[in-house]
């Protein structure tokens, strides 16, 4: 794992442990005040974060509600709970059609509020021309100066997520009027924040914008190499680091498996995989005249376009590290000049050189608590980790206060989701039960992640599967905060899981020309559950007055179950008075 994404060691015995003596930092929130006449806790408040777990129609193609979860439905029946909003101008996306996800909500959940996330920091600084200045600037001048090429890095898709068609448009219109003749694509293929097999799709609108740019004859724009964002380039929290391999021989190399064009490299990988998923078609290199037509050379510039941090951070290390690299092989490492989107790391200020500043949240949950002495322990497998820590905390990696907080990472399986849907959900209750039995915690976080990871692989049994391992997980967390007179909160980041079906305008799945219904392997807009149990015999209700209230709210709520007044700038909390 990247030691930028958390303070987790191994210790070579199979032990992943926190390193306490990592410094937090120093914190600027001011403790929280004591609410007069409350109710106080007794045991921990437990927060679990069902990854990718909305409320959906419940037919054949709701995992959530086909799954055998008897836990988390008598948990349903018996507490308070709830919907709230987890996508759009809810948790600070563009527009409410925008899909929620992991990143976008975990930072609202932990923030407390809504603000802008990082397609509309991008959107504005276009807007407004400032993403033109400072590192653009002298990337051009650069390319300028050795007439050498410009690369674009990033995901091709509109889905919102991770980049944008609409930035990658605006960069290839700004380096034509800026004078760059030699530029190249390096396009990873989504299927996940967009409906699945749309790849062409994508790539023929791309396609016609660079023949429009070529048309005036001096230029020289072309798609160069690509691959499934799942298999090529875009590996986070150090999962799987052959995933960054495989888009270096593409991107710099020029030694994936040559095709005459992207649009060849797709069709063939569907030939001969039929029902393969954007996602995961290998990486290729585009050729002519048994030639690579871009590899990334010395004298070459490189923009990473993805706006959000957690899967462009790798291959950004990969191009800018030294020689202390020791991930991969690399080969010879060309010399070059590199820009992000963003800055993807604020506390290590990595990369050097980004072209929209990205604001870090500041007066987040965690860091009002660790300002008021709260014990804090937050844990999730790899996949999730950085959600529970960097993102939860306002973009930032390490710990507010050391001595309080405890951070854990359980280290997730290298294999397909769907062959092993469970995941670590039995090791993350593990080390959950653990840290509420320890006493030692007051506010414990977690994240289970299959809802997620499963549910984009459009494998709709193996999704039910990792749905009945979490309940069970769910299980034996219940009984352990209620053992130790504690409060259980279940919350989602964003829906997947229970709509996995593309559906026409009145919500009946599409079919496709083979008869089959059409999977869904994107997010949803759809709400999800806010659940409260206390196990201290609190009467607890949860307000029907804010139809609108989203992840936003769950913070000031977590404040007033702990005991505490919440900070104003927070979204109102959704208890009820008694």
């Amino acid at each position: 794992m990247s030691e930028h994404w958390g303070s987790v060691i191994n210790d070579g015995q199979g032990e992943h442990l926190s390193i306490d003596q990592v410094g937090g930092l120093q914190t600027a929130a001011a403790p929280l005040s004591r609410s007069e006449g409350a109710d106080m806790p007794i045991g921990p408040l437990v927060l679990i974060v069902l990854d990718g777990v909305g409320v959906g129609l419940r037919d054949e193609y709701d995992a959530v509600a086909t799954a055998i979860t008897p836990v988390l439905d008598g948990l349903q029946w018996s507490g308070p709970i709830r919907t709230l909003r987890a996508h759009g101008r809810a948790v600070g996306l563009g527009s409410d059609s925008d899909m929620g996800n992991s990143e976008v909500g975990h930072n609202t959940l932990g923030a407390g509020r809504i603000f802008d996330q990082g397609a509309n920091q991008v959107d504005k600084a276009i807007a407004s021309g400032k993403i033109w200045e400072g590192d653009w600037s002298a990337l051009i001048a650069e390319v300028s100066a050795h007439d050498s090429k410009l690369h674009l890095i990033g995901l091709l898709s509109d889905g919102g997520v991770h980049s944008s068609m609409t930035h990658l448009f605006s960069l290839l219109e700004r380096a034509s009027n800026d004078g760059i003749t030699k530029l190249r694509v390096h396009v990873l293929l989504d299927g996940r924040d967009v409906p699945d097999f749309s790849a062409l799709t994508y790539l023929e609108a791309l396609e016609a914008r660079l023949a429009e740019l070529n048309s005036t004859g001096d230029r020289d724009f072309r798609v160069a190499s690509g691959g499934g964002r799942m298999v090529t380039t875009m590996d986070r929290y150090g999962a799987d680091w052959g995933i960054v391999e495989a888009g270096w021989k593409a991107h710099v190399l020029g030694s994936a498996r040559p095709f005459d064009s992207a649009q060849a490299a797709i069709t063939a990988y569907r030939d001969e995989t039929p029902g393969i998923s954007d996602q995961v078609l290998p990486a290729f290199t585009v050729i002519e005249g048994g030639r690579p037509v871009g590899p990334i050379a010395s004298g070459d510039a490189v923009v990473v376009f993805n706006f959000r941090g957690d899967r462009a951070i790798e291959i950004s290390e990969a191009l800018c590290a030294g020689s202390e690299f020791e991930h991969f092989d690399r080969g010879p490492v060309p010399k070059i000049s590199f820009a992000s989107m963003t800055c993807y790391d604020l506390e290590r200020g990595f990369p050097e050189h980004y072209l929209v500043h990205a604001e870090r949240v500041d007066g987040t949950i965690s860091e009002y608590l660790a300002a008021s002495g709260v014990s804090q322990f937050a844990c999730a497998e790899t996949q999730k980790f950085g959600h529970v820590t960097y993102f939860w905390n306002g973009n930032r990696s390490e710990r507010f206060d050391a001595a309080t907080e405890t951070y854990l990472e359980i280290p997730s399986d290298q294999v397909p989701f769907q062959t092993a849907p469970a995941m670590k959900s039995k090791e993350t209750a593990d080390a959950v039960v653990a840290a509420i039995e320890s006493g030692r915690y007051d506010f414990i976080r977690t994240n289970f992640a299959g809802g997620d990871m499963v549910g984009h692989t459009a494998d709709v049994p193996a999704t039910r599967a990792a749905l009945e391992a979490i309940d069970a997980a769910i299980g034996r967390i219940a009984k352990a905060t209620d053992g130790a007179r504690g409060c259980l909160v279940i919350t989602a980041d964003h829906g997947n899981a229970e709509d996995m079906a593309e559906r026409d305008g009145d919500g009946l799945p599409l079919v496709g020309s083979d008869g089959r219904v059409r999977i869904k392997t994107a997010h949803s807009i759809n709400p999800v559950i806010l659940l409260v149990h206390d196990y201290a015999g609190r009467s607890l209700t949860l307000r029907d007055d804010l139809p609108n209230a989203g992840l936003a709210n769950v913070a000031a709520t977590l404040v007033e179950l702990l005991g505490f007044v919440p900070p104003t700038e927070f979204e109102p909390s959704l208890l009820a008075s008694t």
